[in-house]
């Protein structure tokens, strides 16, 4: 029997355990509530209470069994939470085949619009950049102590049905920010979900993919395509200079870089169902 645990069994994580159970998986994870987690259970995955701000209470008990694991945690001031109480626990499970660490694109810094790919050296910008570059390290260094079958994979924007512009449009929780030369790269979350399956069906420990869809795009094309697919106007630009964003928001807009995802697709064989935002927006918009 193949077990998943995941460390953070949010929203990327349950569409890829839900497929791994209908295939006889067992998918265990965390979460930070017991609401969430009594919800959980109701779909069927076993769950364990983890906010990272201390150990999992029995975390023999969680791991056991454990074949493949997953961390989608993302590293606070003090770095990565499931590194920081358990990696002797993770570095320890006999049957362990893959591991894998959903890390950020955000550790290539801003690239000005340049296309980068693995082989790009890290140069985080950003707090929340240092801080997955610290946490790739992390993971790595269970791998270089021949323990951890690391995999690294390295994720722009996510999106899907919930979430989406689609959703924030309708919901009127848009704005057509402007900057100039601006470009993000993003995925859609069953793409995202079929690469990670296809890398635990073929393992490459120590392997670091970039998984996104093949076409970088200003976030204000990404808008406006979602209001024409809903039939709404499309609003005017508002340059970023003039826009008043949270600092989370407009820290989003400090780095500028295209992503390619040559070795997503001939290492592990993927091909992507929403290649562009415009696929994956349409397929949502007929949900409606």
């Amino acid at each position: 029997m193949k077990r998943l645990f995941v460390f953070g069994l949010g929203y990327t994580a349950r569409i890829v355990g839900r497929q791994l159970r209908a295939d006889g998986w067992k998918v265990a994870g965390t979460c930070r509530s017991p609401d969430t987690k009594a919800a959980l259970e109701a779909q069927g995955f076993e769950a364990f209470l983890f906010d990272g701000s201390a150990p999992l209470e029995n975390p023999e008990r969680a791991l056991e069994g454990t074949t493949h694991l997953l961390a989608s945690i993302p590293p606070d001031e003090s770095g990565d939470p499931a590194l920081r109480h358990h990696a002797r626990e993770i570095a320890s499970i006999t049957r362990l085949a893959w591991a894998g660490y959903l890390s950020t694109t955000g550790v290539y810094g801003d690239k000005d619009g340049a296309w980068v790919d693995e082989a790009t050296p890290r140069s985080p910008s950003t707090a929340r950049g240092r801080r997955r570059a610290e946490a790739e390290m992390g993971w790595m260094s269970l791998y270089e102590m021949g323990r951890v079958p690391v995999h690294l994979f390295r994720l722009p924007g996510i999106y899907g049905p919930g979430r989406s512009a689609i959703e924030a449009v309708t919901a009127g929780r848009t704005r057509r920010v402007f900057k100039e030369g601006q470009v993000f790269s993003r995925i859609h979350v069953d793409d995202l979900a079929t690469a990670l399956i296809a890398s635990m069906v073929q393992p490459r420990p120590g392997a670091i993919y970039n998984i996104c869809d093949d076409e970088p795009a200003p976030p204000q094309e990404v808008t406006a395509f979602a209001c024409e697919l809903l039939g709404l106007p499309v609003e005017p630009l508002t340059p970023l200079d003039q826009a008043d964003l949270s600092p989370m928001a407009r820290s989003f807009y400090e780095e500028s870089k295209r992503v390619r995802n040559d070795r997503m697709k001939h290492e592990l064989g993927v091909t992507l169902r929403y290649p562009t935002y415009r696929d994956g927006l349409s397929a949502i918009a007929r949900t409606l």
